[in-house]
């Protein structure tokens, strides 16, 4: 903040996973950017490493469409801090949509990150049966009921589709929220058309602080880093490689691990620390990232990018718009371990090309994903939302 303005005042919540994410690490980066960039900022943190049996879960779920204690802990938090603007991540199950109301009562400008599809899907990955599925997209909710689309749970996908259902036929995304951030233009399509206001969402993707220059040299060796799930296509990516003729070296845990284990065109090597990925990154031909869902803003593409080295990335949902085929990258089909195998052969036997596709991958990284990028697009959003809930309460305070 500079020219005698008053720092911002910035009041995040955010009900952390059971093991910690993507978004976890985001909201992360967010609160030590907006302290950088000098803003005052406090943080209200719901913790769902409380919620440790099935019963609880669905306990939690159930509570999910109001959330009172959550909300009442981040509104006290208001009320001691006094915000300009309150900025809520994850608000499942354990804070609720109906902070924004809450807010919005007391005179708070509120914005709502959408970083995965909860408001919309029980499941919140707009995945069914290992493919994309939009049926509640602008379709009833309660169609999660009938494929159990919560953790396999009929009774658990009631209690999110009310949750659902309730916030859409309250209006609260179109009243109590003065700005959406959607992390990427397919996503913010996807919110419109169900129903979200097109007016209020903006597009602004995590950021990501600028680990330096990537380092002139050969790069030899693709690389995945991420969860080991069905989702993820990860046993695409093993039968791509076999294929192929080539051996991905494999940073990640989850639950196809001990299925994976021993496969000859991967190379296991677990979880790793944060600067031991980027190390890998900063030595491997391409990163792989073979999806078969619709990823919010998978940031090891950003972490590739910024390491100056290419992605090979399913052609599906937000991925095929941030790899751009044959400039920062490749795309292939998703769940088609041929095409796949195609792109792996075609980027490890172009070495000069790879590196051609790496250098556009960083400059894309520093327009788009530079922290100071990122960090003055969420500042002006602030702005926004505040200056929008100024301009809605004034008629109030005129009595017009």
């Amino acid at each position: 903040m500079s020219g005698g303005t008053p720092p911002l005042r910035v009041l995040v919540a955010h009900n952390r996973y059971q093991v910690r994410g993507g978004e976890d690490a985001a909201v992360a980066r967010d609160l030590a950017a907006l302290d950088r960039a000098g803003c005052a900022v406090e943080a209200v943190f719901l913790d769902n490493g409380a919620i440790e049996s099935g019963l609880s879960r669905l306990r939690a779920a159930v509570a999910a469409p109001q959330a009172p204690e959550g909300i009442a802990r981040v509104m006290a938090a208001a009320r001691r801090f006094a915000p300009d603007v309150i900025h809520v991540h994850n608000f499942f199950p354990l804070l609720s949509p109906g902070i924004h109301a809450a807010a919005r009562a007391a005179g708070y400008a509120t914005v709502q990150t959408l970083h995965n599809y909860r408001l919309l899907c029980a499941n919140a990955f707009l995945m069914r049966d290992g493919a994309p599925c939009e049926l509640c997209v602008a379709g009833s909710p309660y169609q999660a009921v009938r494929f159990a689309c919560y953790r396999g749970s009929r009774a658990g996908s009631l209690a999110v589709a009310r949750m659902i259902d309730h916030h859409r036929r309250a209006g609260t995304w179109r009243r109590d929220v003065d700005r959406l951030i959607a992390l990427t233009p397919f996503a913010r399509d996807r919110f419109i058309a169900a129903g979200l206001p097109a007016d209020k969402i903006r597009i602004r993707p995590n950021g990501l602080p600028d680990p330096g220059l990537p380092a002139d040299g050969p790069r030899q060796g693709l690389l995945y880093v991420g969860r080991l799930s069905p989702e993820k296509g990860v046993t695409t990516l093993a039968e791509a490689a076999t294929r192929a003729g080539a051996r991905v070296t494999v940073i990640g845990e989850g639950p196809l691990a001990q299925a994976l284990a021993g496969h000859p065109g991967l190379d296991l090597k677990g979880a790793l620390p944060a600067a031991s990925v980027r190390a890998a990154m900063a030595r491997a031909c391409a990163l792989v990232v073979p999806s078969l869902w619709y990823e919010g803003l998978p940031m090891v593409v950003a972490e590739a990018f910024a390491a100056g080295t290419p992605v090979v990335a399913s052609r599906i949902g937000a991925l095929a718009g941030l790899v751009t085929d044959g400039v920062t990258g490749l795309l292939a089909a998703p769940g088609d371990p041929s095409d796949l195998a195609g792109a792996l052969g075609r980027i490890t036997g172009d070495p000069a090309g790879a590196a051609a596709m790496g250098r556009e991958a960083r400059a894309v990284y520093e327009r788009a994903w530079h922290e100071d990028v990122t960090t003055r697009a969420l500042l002006d959003i602030y702005r926004d939302a505040i200056a929008a809930r100024a301009a809605e309460a004034a008629p109030a305070r005129t009595g017009t």
